[in-house]
């Protein structure tokens, strides 16, 4: 299992104004707290942050967290962003009891997807409804991931939280009723069909509209010929 471990300092300043000049200075303002122990302010570096975020893993994994050389183990239960600069606004860790249950969201991995039976046999598509799931269970038995296997869905199927197969000793947390993914007729068939039955029966309608506008057109032209006619004989 991967490992990860986390820098971090004491932080003394607080306020609004302290945690602006540290972002300035390249660090994140965050909080310690949980398995009893009083909350601690921390600082951590922004670039080491968000080389750990671009792992999948770091979201649901234990981690080490190391203040001034004492070590904890925590997992991360949130995180601000910057709207649009690649800069982390706060950092909230929880800090773990090894008897105590977690809860936590863990990410959803769909496996045999190309192989789904309402896919490869029936022309359907898979929606993932879902990207991750909240489950409880031991820090001891925190999955990095939950598999979702979905090569025996059919057509019109739809697997909720409460199908999923789960590790040993973990439970959904949340609402089992989730929906997850689902197998169903691509839309845009639908949408062409229906457009195409438009057009079918919209196109009976411009067909007879000229016919009587050319006849109506030519009403005052003949008109006119006639007129003309009338006055050569004179």
């Amino acid at each position: 299992m991967q490992q990860f471990e986390i820098n971090a300092s004491k932080r003394v300043d607080q306020g609004k104004g302290a945690s602006r000049r540290l972002r300035r200075a390249g660090m994140v303002p965050g909080i310690l707290y949980g398995a009893g122990k009083a909350p601690q302010s921390i600082t951590v570096g922004n670039n080491d942050m968000l080389l750990h975020l671009e792992h999948e893993a770091f979201y649901s994994h234990i981690l080490t967290v190391s203040v001034d050389g004492s070590a904890e183990r925590v997992v991360l239960k949130d995180l601000q962003r910057h709207p649009f600069r690649p800069i982390l606004l706060h950092v909230d860790f929880q800090r773990i009891d090894e008897n105590k249950k977690l809860t936590m969201r863990i990410p959803l991995h769909f496996l045999n997807e190309e192989s789904c039976v309402g896919v490869k046999a029936n022309g359907g598509v898979l929606s993932h409804l879902a990207s991750d799931i909240e489950i409880e269970c031991l820090p001891k038995d925190l999955p990095e991931f939950i598999a979702v296997d979905v090569v025996e869905l059919q057509l019109g199927d739809i697997l909720h939280a409460a199908d999923l197969k789960l590790p040993a000793n973990v439970e959904i947390a949340g609402d089992p009723e989730q929906p997850v993914v689902s197998c169903h007729i691509p839309k845009v068939v639908v949408e062409e069909t229906a457009a195409a039955t438009t057009e079918a029966a919209a196109g009976e309608t411009p067909a007879a509209v000229p016919a009587i506008a050319q006849k109506e057109e030519a009403k005052p032209e003949a008109k006119a010929e006639g007129k003309a006619e009338a006055k050569g004989k004179k």
